[in-house]
């Protein structure tokens, strides 16, 4: 498995992880165009944000997002983390364990100085995972 940053090539096999990612949530709806754009967006100005994924023989397996933005109370720059998915066919490989980390090492050389992301109320086993990452509620 290799992992780095995503470019503007990556566009369209990111858009079916989103997808994918979507058609699970309760409050969006896949929309191809919208994140094609958002993508585009992410990769072109990386003050925004980055884009990190997993990819095995050239095939992308996975990806997650940093957005930057900066904190009043902490007086420096500060990330959410969005859009962890990997291919269904690849789950429980450990794979997203290893994009959260690469994303966590990604955003402390970009000087963050925290990581803010947001689950869904009933998404349990979401919860479980990101706290055996060492995030906290």
């Amino acid at each position: 498995m290799q992992f780095r940053l995503a470019n503007i090539d990556d566009i369209n096999p990111l858009v079916d992880l989103l997808c994918i990612l979507f058609a699970q949530e309760h409050e969006f709806t896949p929309n191809p165009q919208a994140q094609a754009t958002a993508l585009k967006k992410i990769i072109n100005h990386p003050n925004i944000g980055q884009i990190m994924l997993a990819s095995k023989n050239g095939t992308i397996t996975g990806m997650v997002s940093l957005l930057y933005t900066f904190s009043t109370a902490l007086g420096g720059k500060v990330c959410l983390l969005e859009d962890l998915v990997v291919a269904p066919q690849l789950r429980n490989q450990q794979i997203g364990t290893q994009l959260i980390n690469y994303a966590i090492d990604t955003a402390k050389a970009a000087g963050c100085r925290r990581i803010t992301l947001l689950t869904d109320s009933d998404n349990l086993a979401g919860q479980r995972f990101y706290q055996r990452c060492g995030f906290t509620p």
